[in-house]
């Protein structure tokens, strides 16, 4: 008998959610195949069967609080399953009931969706291939399940009112009083009660992944001296010379090439020149990174993520630009690991892609400075005594004020700001 562990969780994780048993008492399983996923704060863990054999028990129900090494369940590798089903049958998903179990796993396979859509989809025997995915390239959320369940109930209290004759007659009527069941249909769309049960409202326990970002956000604010300096920069020359190389790069490198990694590029400049952004407070010490892991704030199905480019300060724009784009397609699929999340020394957000003009970002704890970026925008500006409409972006440095000064802060964003308006000059630094 093989007991299942929580596995170690990665830096800093100690618990987790169980959010969904895959298998269930009595299924076959294969080695490698996924027994149960948990929810943490940073990314869904799929905890696997170490072995061939039954699905005997399941220690602790979805929605339980888990810690490292806690046990999951229990595996019999010595056993079959007892149902007679075919193990590549075992566990098909609610949803998928009424269609062929292989013609229906390989449809859900090719879908992006979060495991909150799943979870959801799979408890109210909801196909995922009618949900339409309303998530950046296409992702399902649990809103898109939650709209397309909310449509289905509406068709079938209308249907059941049009053949009744009665507007009210649906499942909704039984919770009125007999007065209210005969008001005239025009009566209908008085405001409903505001109550528990009340469709205005609903309430819905946080995810662990949710409460930690939470927790994560407030104990930034309480164990740290924020404080936000601003500067502009005109991004003229960064425009001209990425609409100058933009088809070359592609053409000869595969490479779609963004802003961003002119910020990443121009960020580990900065870094460089002033190192103490890029450190930490361990206790009374401070602790001088000679790297730069640097982190991008995306906004994902499953809340804010930060996943960070591993030594950034070594590489070059389009291996940055690569390494951006290879992250941003592991969080659209929700297949970042632990490792991708882990790490960093330094945080870029750029709330401009939301149409955010000015913001203060909050510093990604235990690091010591966040860069934000915000929407670039036309405004006059004065250039050599004459008014000019130039494409100008507010950028804002928030950090530690315990270790970093305010003369440090505003000098590492004029650098930025002098990179960013002179790009030629990071392709030679």
């Amino acid at each position: 008998m093989l007991s299942l562990k929580v596995p170690p969780l990665g830096e800093s994780i100690v618990e987790a959610t169980v959010s969904r048993w895959v298998k269930q008492p009595g299924d076959a399983v294969n080695a490698g195949d996924t027994l149960v996923e948990l929810d943490t704060d940073k990314i869904t863990v799929e905890v696997p069967a170490l072995k061939a054999g039954v699905l005997v028990k399941q220690t602790v129900p979805e929605g339980a609080v888990v810690k490292v090494d806690d046990v999951l369940g229990e595996v019999d590798d010595a056993a079959t399953a007892t149902a007679g089903a075919p193990a590549e049958q075992v566990g098909v998903a609610a949803g998928a009931q009424g269609r062929a179990p292989q013609q229906a796993d390989a449809s859900i396979a090719d879908l992006k969706s979060a495991p909150s859509a799943r979870r959801l989809a799979d408890e109210k025997g909801i196909d995922l291939t009618t949900v339409q995915g309303t998530g950046r390239g296409g992702v399902i959320s649990k809103p898109d399940v939650v709209t397309l369940e909310g449509e289905r109930e509406g068709g079938t209290q209308a249907a059941s009112a049009v053949s009744t004759g009665t507007a009210g007659s649906a499942a909704g009527a039984s919770q009125r009083t007999p007065a209210a069941a005969e008001a005239p249909s025009s009566r209908a769309t008085t405001r409903p009660d505001t109550g528990p049960t009340s469709p205005r409202e609903t309430r819905e326990r946080m995810s662990t992944r949710r409460k930690r970002i939470s927790d994560n956000l407030l104990n930034s604010h309480l164990a740290t001296a924020h404080l936000t300096t601003f500067n502009e920069i005109d991004m003229s020359a960064v425009i001209a010379l990425r609409e100058r190389i933009k088809e070359k790069t592609e053409k000869q490198h595969g490479v779609k090439l963004s802003f961003m990694p002119f910020f990443v590029k121009a960020a580990c400049l900065a870094l460089k020149d002033y190192p103490i952004v890029n450190a930490q407070i361990d206790g009374d010490d401070i602790v001088y990174k000679q790297y730069v892991n640097m982190g991008i704030a995306v906004a994902s199905d499953q809340g804010l993520i930060v996943p960070n480019i591993k030594d950034a300060d070594r590489k070059g724009m389009l291996e940055i630009s690569n390494d951006i784009t290879t992250l941003a397609k592991r969080a659209r699929d929700s297949k970042l690991t632990m490792d991708d999340l882990t790490g960093g020394t330094f945080t870029i957000t750029n709330g401009g892609v939301f149409g955010s003009l000015v913001s203060t970002p909050i510093i990604n704890f235990p690091q010591v400075g966040i860069l934000g970026l915000h929407k670039t925008q036309d405004r006059p500006v004065a250039i050599n005594g004459k008014v000019e409409i130039r494409p100008m972006m507010y950028v804002a440095l928030t950090y530690d004020h315990r270790i970093i000064d305010g003369q440090q802060a505003v000098l590492f964003l004029v650098r930025i700001k002098e990179l960013m308006e002179d790009p030629a000059t990071m392709l030679i630094s």
